[in-house]
Order: structure tokens, then sequence, then C-alpha cells
């Protein structure tokens, strides 16, 4: 069995697909989570095809039945997990918000916050059989009421992606009770903020390539004991909430 197990939702492309790229370097067997079958095999084979160690687990953060039996077939063939990275998110409201729906507000929040608490939930028995259990949940500067009010800052000029922003505030939230609750445990909790990263999520508008978007989130993957919990980080340290 791996020294270290990681769970990456969303992994078939785009950050999550580099954030198990750069741990399987690391020796991390990566557990490639997608809800598209075709896509996440060939993510897992394009990793094997450089003899790196990835495995597919079929997952739609928003159905219930799929997260059981994915935490179900992870726990029967590994028995724990030692890094689960909350990364499979959306983004639907490129408009302001007078003109967001009810259905696309709920449909936000039901992958970017109903979906990862499912997928936490599910799999916090099998994080506390490890040694060094780690969280990591994808986050976003959008997601920062701090950064969104203050007027010398450019997230707040922005008048677009109130559901985004506010699903991932709500993403913060959850990281600091869960990181106070499992600290026990010995499991780190944290949100990564990767930065405005060109992916299929903003058309590849944004400025940093997923390397360096993967960076913070492999870094709070792999922190030491003594590293910090319940916070939200970037490439520049902690960031406000």
């Amino acid at each position: 069995m791996a020294e270290t197990i990681a769970f990456i939702t969303g992994a078939n492309k785009g950050i999550g697909r580099e954030i198990s790229r750069q741990l399987a370097t690391k020796g991390v067997l990566v557990l490639m989570g997608a809800r598209d079958t075709e896509r996440g095999v060939k993510a897992v084979e394009e990793l094997r095809a450089q003899n790196l160690p990835a495995e597919f687990v079929q997952i739609d953060v928003t159905s219930q039945p799929s997260v059981d039996k994915a935490a179900e077939e992870i726990g029967r063939l590994y028995g724990r997990l030692d890094i689960l990275v909350n990364n499979a998110g959306i983004a639907l409201d490129w408009f302001p918000v007078s003109e967001l729906t009810v259905d696309v507000f709920r449909k936000t929040f039901e992958t970017n916050v109903f979906g990862a608490f499912r997928v936490t939930s599910a799999l916090v028995p099998l994080l506390k059989k490890s040694k060094h259990g780690r969280i990591v949940n994808i986050s976003s500067g959008l997601g920062s009421l701090t950064l969104k009010t203050d007027p010398n800052s450019p997230l707040a000029v922005r008048d677009m992606l109130f559901a985004y922003s506010a699903s991932k505030a709500a993403l913060n939230m959850m990281t600091v009770h869960f990181g106070n609750e499992l600290k026990s445990f010995g499991i780190k909790v944290n949100s990564a903020n990767p930065g405005f990263t060109a992916t299929d999520m903003n058309q590849n508008r944004g400025v940093r390539t997923v390397e360096q978007g993967a960076a913070t989130p492999v870094r709070l993957a792999l922190l030491p004991d003594d590293g910090p919990t319940a916070g939200v980080f970037s490439d520049d340290g902690p960031q406000p909430w």
C-alpha cells in the first residue's frame, strides 16, 4: 500500500488534474475523482504514461449515492485516506447579481458547497485512520469579504459572480468548522486560493498557469504536523476572510 493516499475531486482537468500530477510526482498515490468516467480514465492513463501512481474513482459530488459509493470503494480498497482535496467546482454567473436566478444560485451551491460537504462528511472516517490527515478546499479570493469590500482591492469592483463568490465564502466557513472539530484527530483543514488561473471555468482567461494554481493546494496537502489549520492561504501566505 502507498505511504500516502490522496483523493482529488474534479481531477480530470484544470487545477484538479495538475494537483494530482504534482502530488503523484512526490510519490503520493492519487485517486482521481471525476463525474465523467471516460474523461477520468483518460486523465489517469496520462499520468500512468509518465510512470506516476494514479487510479480512477467515479464520483458526482452532487449525488449522495455516488459520494457514498466512492467512499465505500476507497475504504474497501485502501482502508484509509491521507489527503482530500475538494476541487470540483463551477462558476456559472458571469453577469450582475440582478440577473441571477434562484436556479443558477442553487446549482452553484449544490456543487461548490453541498458537494464539498458531502464528500468531506463521507470521508472523514477514513481520514481519521490516517496519521497525518489533510483536507484542502479549493477556494478563491472572491470568497473573501475583506477583499470584496476593500476599495483598493481589484476584487472589489467585480460586478459579477455573486453566486460563485458566496459559495466560496461558505466553503471557507466550512473550513473553519471542520478544522476546529478535527484538530484533535491531527487532521488539518485549510482553504487554498489558487489565484486567477486559466481553466475551462473562466474560458482560459486567467493570468496564472495551472502549475502555479496547484502550488498552494499541494503545499497545504503536504503540510507538516506543526503546520496551520482552519485558515485560507495563497502563494503569498495567509489570506483575509
